[in-house]
C-alpha cells in the first residue's frame, strides 16, 4: 500500500508542469543585462527605491541607451516616441528589490519582443579580416565607434576609415594587426 502510494505521488509529480515562465539560459539577455546594470547604477548613487523616482531614472538612463538597448527602452515605454508604457512593470518590482530575472519573466509574458532582443556579436578586430566582411558590418563597425563614412562609396573606402581610426577606438587591436 505504501509503495503503491508513493508511486502515485512521485507519478503525480511528474504530471504537474513546472514552472513554464523561467527564462532559460541566454533568454531576455538585453532585458537582464540592462536592468542588472541599471539596477547596480541605482545601489551606486544611493536612489530612493520607490516607483516614482525609479521611473525617473529608468527614462534618464533611456535617454542614453543605443542599439538593443534603446530597443528595450522602447518596448517598456521608457522612451519618448514608445507607443505603450509598461514601464511601471520595471519600477514596482526594482522598488521592492525584486531580482531583474523574475521582471524580465513578467515583462516576456506582457511582450514577448523584450525576450526576442539579443545583443550583436561583437567582431574581434585583432583577427578579423575586414576585406571579408560585408560592408554592411564595416558601416556597423563605425556606427559603434560613433563615426561616419562621408563619401564612402566602396569597400575599400570603409576599410580605409577603419583602419584609419582604429588606433583611436581600438589601439589594442591597431598594436595586434600586422596587415596595416
Amino acid at each position: 500500500m505504501l509503495c503503491l502510494s508513493g508511486l502515485s505521488v512521485a507519478l503525480a509529480l511528474t504530471l504537474v508542469p513546472g514552472p513554464a515562465g523561467a527564462l532559460k539560459d541566454g533568454e531576455c539577455e538585453v532585458c537582464v543585462s540592462f536592468l542588472n546594470k541599471f539596477y547596480q547604477s541605482l545601489k551606486d548613487n544611493n536612489v530612493n527605491f520607490n516607483s516614482a523616482d525609479i521611473e525617473k531614472a529608468i527614462v534618464k538612463t533611456c535617454k542614453d541607451a543605443k542599439g538593443k538597448e534603446n530597443r528595450f527602452c522602447y518596448y517598456i515605454g521608457a522612451t519618448s516616441d514608445a507607443a505603450t508604457k509598461i514601464i511601471n512593470e520595471v519600477s514596482k518590482p526594482l522598488s521592492y528589490h525584486a531580482p531583474v530575472e523574475k521582471i524580465c519573466e513578467k515583462l516576456k509574458k506582457k511582450d514577448s519582443q523584450i525576450c526576442e532582443l539579443k545583443y550583436d556579436k561583437q567582431l574581434d578586430l585583432t583577427t578579423v579580416d575586414l576585406k571579408k566582411l560585408k560592408v554592411k558590418d564595416l558601416k556597423k563597425i563605425l556606427e559603434e565607434w560613433g563615426e561616419s563614412c562621408k563619401g564612402c562609396a566602396e569597400k575599400s573606402d570603409f576599410i580605409r576609415k577603419i583602419t584609419e581610426l582604429m588606433p583611436k577606438y581600438a589601439p589594442a587591436a591597431a598594436r595586434a594587426r600586422t596587415d596595416l
